[in-house]
């Protein structure tokens, strides 16, 4: 049986072909495209088309740009993950981070007994205590606050510490959380739309370079009967690749030429500076504190010793 006689009749065999033949009308301009490529990767290539010198700087720029944003972000997406700087090999029981050190200090000055301080010490809340190195140092200074006598002015001194440090802490916090939603979200979005379509262009125009060079050595091969139509070929890809370039040569232009980095980076040393500005004014009004109780504590030591 012919296998021809087994198609139903309600496909129409003209529109298959017609289909058939688009379909391989447009692969055709892809695989000339990856012939001319797989000819220059093995250097069997003929004369290929210059791009021109202003291009090829862009091109530059906006490879040096991109790279300028995926190293900073290799840095600075630490800062979306809180524990960043939290001591590695620091081991903090389940009550240690069950509660705020302001918690714990609050909680014992309300304290009446030893009993009720004990119970401050231990009990827990459903609030998170966040692991960041200034957490950390406050929670162990206020653990060594407690194995002191209460009256003990290192004791004194290390629990007004922990407070202070459980404060900068907290600023760090919202200095973290600047940058994760204003510099790391703003390049991350640079990355995904203007350098994106920038990228997309360069590929549009190699694209077109190659379909044009293909076109040029087509050309140079044609016979006689098919030159006009091979000279027709080569005028259409020559003014598609110019088209393409120009194109490319724009987005390119406004990808170098906006100011949303600088904005980006304005945003990132602003959020520093807040918390480094937060972290030295707790520091300073902490330090008179615990220079009046060093000298105190010099004051008795010296009076018991001569």
């Amino acid at each position: 049986m012919n296998p021809w006689q087994q198609i139903p009749a309600s496909i129409n065999m003209d529109s298959v072909n017609q289909s058939f033949r688009g379909l391989t009308s447009s692969l055709q301009p892809f695989a000339r495209r990856t012939g001319r490529l797989i000819q220059e990767r093995l250097g069997n290539a003929d004369e290929i088309t210059e791009l021109p010198q202003e291009y090829l700087e862009l091109e530059k720029r906006v490879d040096a740009l991109k790279a300028v944003h995926v190293k900073l972000l290799a840095v600075t997406s630490q800062y979306s993950h809180e524990g960043y700087d939290y001591p590695p090999n620091l081991r903090e029981s389940f009550v240690d981070l069950s509660r705020t050190v302001s918690e714990r200090v609050q909680t014992l000055a309300q304290a009446q007994t030893a009993a009720e301080a004990q119970a401050a010490l231990t009990r827990s809340t459903s609030k998170h205590a966040p692991k960041t190195f200034a957490h950390a140092i406050s929670r162990a200074s206020l653990a060594s606050a407690h194995q002191l006598p209460i009256t003990d002015p290192l004791g004194v001194a290390l629990e007004k510490y922990a407070v202070a440090e459980e404060r900068v802490g907290e600023a760090q916090l919202a200095q973290d959380s600047l940058i994760a939603s204003r510099f790391n979200s703003a390049l991350q979005n640079t990355l995904g739309t203007s350098i994106k379509f920038a990228d997309r262009a360069r590929r549009k125009v190699t694209n077109a370079r190659l379909s044009l060079d293909a076109a040029k050595t087509a050309a140079r091969n044609a016979r006689p009967e098919k030159q006009d139509a091979a000279r027709v070929e080569v005028e259409q890809a020559e003014d598609e690749f110019v088209a393409a370039t120009e194109e490319a040569v724009s987005v390119m232009k406004n990808v170098l030429d906006t100011p949303e980095p600088l904005r980006n980076l304005a945003d990132l040393i602003a959020a520093q500076l807040a918390f480094h500005k937060a972290a030295f004014e707790m520091l300073s009004e902490l330090a008179p504190e615990i220079d009046q109780l060093q000298v105190e504590q010099e004051a008795k030591y010296r009076e018991a010793t001569s």
